[in-house]
């Protein structure tokens, strides 16, 4: 181990992040607004409001603001789990024999095994602060439905949660965690509402999606009095939350003169991987740094690398407001892999739209190198992470094996946003070797993209 470079970089309580970063006061190109596809006009806060937490949607629209409070009551609830270490990899750079120093942020050291309790703390207070009774939500992998039934329990609200089918089935254990903290689980697509039934009737055999159980979640939250819709990913809001993840980062590697030169996270719908990098791209976007920024994407489920830079609805059954990001459309129906939590048809639009600006790079990755990666480091570094989280980790060793053969010694950032003992049926595929790799023909993209709805705003389509 090299001098003065602990192997895990721990900081104190005093030094946990008082503010979430707002990367868009950086942007100099905003991504477009979200459209009321009743009205073809860009929404207002009223239209938000009707579906998401009143505070939620002031962060949502807020632009300008660099740094944006984070209140008393959320820090203590991030004091249970926060700050997370900063690891150096150093048994993983040396069955690599590569030059690259290699750091990962580990967020897996709560209960929910991911990094999804950051937001689902800040959304259940602000719900509890302004006197809702209860919210729903959907999930795929299934962390986000654990960290937010932890979450709803603390702030004493009641939550419905619905899990995307193959998740269930793959992860029957998930679900009794998520009922232990008291939420009430439904299988989506389920009988349980109109999109449900809908989606059922289209796609009777459907192992269901993220825009399925989204559909849901959002209908029943609007017919139930004192409740509100919470989710997980995509939104800027949800994104914003996870700016603790790469603050801590940075904290840390200022701390030790560390200057990253490749960020690595797994992207599904975003709000992970750009909360890591969000003051990293901050800076680059001043001019202060050149890090390469590298978001690493499923090849069942490419969003980024194949799909359209449109306009669409962020669910299934067409019921949210359009958000301009890149998206497979949203009929898009991915195959059953076992990164459930990347199983979704867009992508963040504030990713979408750095993506677009060329300020981010993407890959798509197989699920079995995946894995292969996933055991790898589970055999050196003594975790074993989940699914979503690896192909943060192939592409990292895939990085650090460039470096191997042209001898560079750059230093690269990766996100572990979590830890996979839920997710042992894909284990057990990978070892019994019948793991297979499902991608989308481009008839089977077709079909997503004839999805996408035709947008005008003023008489002009966009």
């Amino acid at each position: 181990m090299e001098k003065n470079i602990p192997y895990k970089i721990y900081l104190s309580e005093e030094e946990m992040p008082k503010y979430w970063y707002n990367v868009k006061a950086h942007m100099k190109s905003k991504h477009a607004p979200f459209i009321n596809p009743a009205t073809q006009k860009p929404c207002s806060k009223d239209d938000l409001k009707s579906v998401f937490c009143d505070e939620c949607v002031e962060q949502e629209l807020n632009d300008t603001d660099e740094l944006i409070e984070i209140p008393q009551g959320i820090r203590d609830f991030y004091k249970m789990f926060r700050p997370s270490p900063l690891v150096r990899a150093y048994f993983l750079e040396k069955l690599l024999d590569t030059p690259a120093r290699i750091y990962y942020k580990f967020e897996g050291n709560n209960t929910s095994g991911s990094h999804k309790l950051n937001s689902a703390a800040a959304q259940a207070y602000y719900a509890k602060k302004q006197g809702l009774k209860s919210i729903t939500t959907e999930t795929g992998a299934g962390q986000w439905g654990t960290a937010l039934a932890m979450a709803a329990a603390f702030y004493g609200l009641n939550l419905d949660v619905y899990m995307v089918k193959v998740s269930a089935m793959q992860k029957p254990h998930r679900r009794e965690v998520i009922r232990t903290y008291g939420a009430n689980v439904i299988t989506s697509p389920s009988e349980t509402t109109n999109a449900g039934r809908k989606i059922l009737a289209e796609f009777p055999e459907t192992g269901g999606s993220l825009g399925c159980a989204i559909s849901e979640a959002v209908e029943k939250a609007s017919v139930t009095p004192s409740c509100r819709y919470v989710l997980g990913s995509v939104l800027d809001h949800v994104l914003l939350h996870q700016t603790v993840i790469g603050q801590e980062c940075k904290t840390a590697m200022d701390k030790y003169g560390i200057t990253p030169d490749v960020i690595i996270g797994c992207c599904g719908g975003g709000s992970n991987f750009g909360g890591l990098i969000a003051p990293f791209m901050g800076e680059r976007l001043e001019g202060k740094n050149s890090v390469e920024f590298v978001g690493v994407e499923p090849a069942s489920c490419p969003s980024l690398t194949r799909g359209k830079f449109a306009y669409d609805f962020c669910d299934a059954a067409k019921t949210t407001p359009l958000a301009k990001m890149y998206t497979l459309g949203c009929g898009f129906m991915p195959s059953p892999n076992h990164a459930g939590g990347l199983r979704y048809h867009g992508m963040s639009p504030i990713v979408s739209q750095l993506f677009h600006d060329g300020c981010i790079k993407a890959v798509a990755v197989e699920q079995k190198s995946v894995f292969e990666a996933a055991v790898m480091f589970a055999k050196c570094e003594g975790i074993l992470p989940a699914p979503e989280s690896s192909h943060a980790i192939r592409a990292a060793v895939d990085e650090a094996l460039k470096c191997r053969e042209t001898g560079e010694k750059k230093t690269i950032l990766f996100g572990l946003t979590g830890t996979g003992y839920f997710d042992m049926s894909a284990y057990q595929k990978y070892n019994d070797g019948v793991m297979g790799d499902n991608i989308p023909s481009e008839a089977d993209l077709q079909k997503g993209f004839e999805t996408i709805p035709k947008c005008k705003v003023n008489g002009s389509e966009i």
